[in-house]
């Protein structure tokens, strides 16, 4: 009696294996795949893309970003295993849609900057996991497809890589952090932690905590460096008017806060790089110092009027600010 009893007994074990294995052989499929894998050398057409990328950007000419994308997506699609390509591709993306107030017209079509600026970078963080400035720019661009869509699991994700990003490079993404949120209503929880990341990004950057009321950062120029992680804090060739375009952004944020007076002293920090004589954006700074008192409400405005004053990043020069020659 006891063996067809055991029998039937493996007869079913094997049964229900079989039925499990068919329902989940799907998913045995996706899991058993073989990783996309990171290129060991970059292609020549990656380098060429590179320049064409590069002298673009910082050359300010957002009219020429379709040419650009061209070029990095050619070899991105003959190499779609080059981390760096893949970024280049999302970076222009994100141009296209933060300097949007340059173009006559837009449409709702620009809404699928945000998209593909999320695809690719995501495509750079699966390709190199242990480079922060991707994952910063990744949390950053699934915050905003997130808000598009009105998809708050989209934007919580984006929240909590951003605040990877900031442990993996406090010095770069800091910034990214507050910049990205710097579109808040300037009530809110997030605009006041917005504001926070910006003043931790300060001092991170001097090894101190920087006076909240008079920020001024002529005391910590001789800590200026060109390596390692504090690097992120001044000019570089990445970014040729990083430190300028940083303060101009943070005293715009403070001046959305209520705070001209801070953001006046904010602004005049800008102004002690070395570079600052060649940055094509020093008229718009004094006019910032000029009207900070005006341009309160200005920048309060969730949707500003053609040619009125906005905050740096709904600006004509929300990307070109840092990066332009």
């Amino acid at each position: 009696m006891r063996r067809p009893r055991m029998r039937r007994a493996v007869q079913w074990t094997v049964m229900l294996g079989l039925l499990l294995a068919a329902a989940g052989c799907d998913r045995i499929g996706v899991w058993s795949a073989p990783a996309k894998r990171p290129a060991a050398h970059r292609s020549a057409a990656a380098v060429d893309a590179d320049r064409v990328f590069w002298a673009v950007l910082h050359q300010g000419e957002y009219d020429r970003i379709p040419e650009a994308l061209t070029a990095v997506k050619a070899a991105y699609l003959e190499h779609p295993d080059d981390a760096v390509t893949a970024s280049h591709v999302g970076w222009l993306h994100i141009w296209r849609l933060a300097e949007r107030a340059r173009r006559e017209k837009v449409g709702p079509e620009i809404t699928d900057d945000a998209v593909l600026a999320r695809k690719y970078f995501e495509e750079a963080v699966r390709l190199n996991p242990k480079e922060p400035r991707y994952l910063g720019f990744y949390a950053s661009v699934l915050m905003a497809e997130g808000t598009i869509h009105h998809d708050e699991k989209l934007v919580r994700r984006g929240f909590f890589a951003m605040k990877d990003a900031v442990a993996a490079w406090p010095e770069f993404n800091y910034f990214t952090s507050g910049y990205t949120m710097s579109t808040l209503p300037a009530e809110s929880d997030g605009y006041r932690q917005a504001l926070e990341s910006l003043w931790r990004n300060l001092d991170v950057c001097v090894g101190e905590k920087v006076d909240r009321v008079n920020p001024d950062y002529a005391r910590y120029m001789r800590l200026e460096t060109r390596d390692g992680p504090k690097r992120a804090c001044w000019n570089s060739w990445i970014a040729p008017h990083n430190f300028e375009g940083f303060f101009l952004n943070f005293g715009d944020m403070l001046v959305k806060a209520g705070q001209p007076e801070t953001a006046v002293v904010m602004y005049g920090n800008a102004r002690l790089a070395r570079e600052h004589g060649a940055w094509p954006y020093r008229d718009v700074l004094d006019a910032r110092i000029r009207d900070a008192r005006s341009n309160v409400e200005a920048f309060r405005q969730p949707e500003p009027a053609p040619g009125a004053p906005a905050i740096m990043i709904r600006s004509r020069f929300a990307c070109t600010g840092c990066h332009q020659e």
